[in-house]
């Protein structure tokens, strides 16, 4: 039986995020790409980050880096932003994360990567990645200026990366929509993994206590996490909405493949994402 049939296309597009993340993963968990970084000149694992990841809007301030990324506390982009680019073009970041993202795929997915099922894999992702209406989606469209590589597997992570960023402008919306903030939203994906406390969540335990106890405290005051800093049953409901609701903004894309193409590109996937799972990405 068809893997899509029995799907509406929010289940899809959540499928489709199950696959393709850990595609994007080796980004940020595997060592290729921070060492192509490292080797233009950038100092930190955040710097490249955050040249990386900000290049295509081009030599934006970090006020619009902070406003589009959105989950950063106040002043972490100026940290990188524009230092970053001071001596190192937006450009040659984009094509070192390019080269070090591909290289750490061919490393993990062995044979894998050079087989057919990839190469329809990368054809049909970038398909979806280039067919999504570009509005009110900053990371996204600025994923869409640039080349998409003709080599299948680095064809796949950037196809695979521009869904990321197309699902994350969405996220971005729905957390807008819900009046929740970025480091709110830490807290409720803390939540959500069972971690507690969930300002021991590792994208967040760094930022001052007194920052911490305010979103806390704000949190308590709208009834979304109790005074023991659990979420309530408004917390647990307000999160899956969001997920719902940036499920349903994920799906454009995905409009462009029938069922078949949709059905062959989940079957291809799935070794794929299997293989990079198994490595944790790295």
């Amino acid at each position: 039986m068809s893997k899509v049939r029995m799907h509406s296309m929010t289940q899809i597009a959540r499928r489709m995020f199950e696959l393709l993340e850990p595609i994007c993963l080796v980004t940020f968990f595997a060592d290729e790409c921070n060492e192509e970084l490292a080797a233009l000149g950038h100092r930190t694992y955040w710097d490249g980050y955050f040249a990386g990841r900000a290049a295509p809007l081009g030599r934006v301030p970090a006020q619009v880096v902070h406003a589009a990324f959105y989950n950063f506390a106040d002043g972490e982009a100026a940290r990188h932003i524009p230092s970053a680019w001071e001596t190192i073009p937006p450009e040659a970041s984009v094509a070192a994360r390019e080269r070090g993202s591909a290289a750490s795929l061919r490393r993990i997915l062995g044979e894998l990567a050079d087989s057919p099922g990839l190469v329809r894999a990368a054809d049909l992702t970038t398909k979806a990645a280039t067919s999504a209406p570009t509005n009110g989606r900053v990371m996204y469209a600025g994923m869409r200026t640039l080349e998409v590589p003709g080599d299948p597997v680095a064809r796949l992570w950037h196809s695979a990366t521009m869904l990321r960023e197309h699902r994350g402008d969405g996220h971005i919306a729905a957390l807008v929509g819900a009046r929740i903030g970025g480091t709110e939203a830490h807290v409720l994906s803390a939540l959500e993994q069972g971690i507690h406390p969930p300002e021991s969540f590792g994208r967040i335990h760094h930022l001052p206590k007194e920052r911490l106890a305010v979103v806390m405290d704000g949190l308590r005051e709208r009834g979304l996490v109790d005074s023991d800093g659990h979420f309530t049953d408004d917390g647990r409901a307000t999160k899956e909405r969001i997920e719902a609701l940036t499920d349903e903004l994920a799906t454009p894309p995905y409009d462009a493949l029938s069922r078949a193409e949709l059905d062959e590109l989940i079957t291809e996937l799935e070794p794929i994402t299997a293989t990079l799972v198994a490595a944790g990405s790295r």
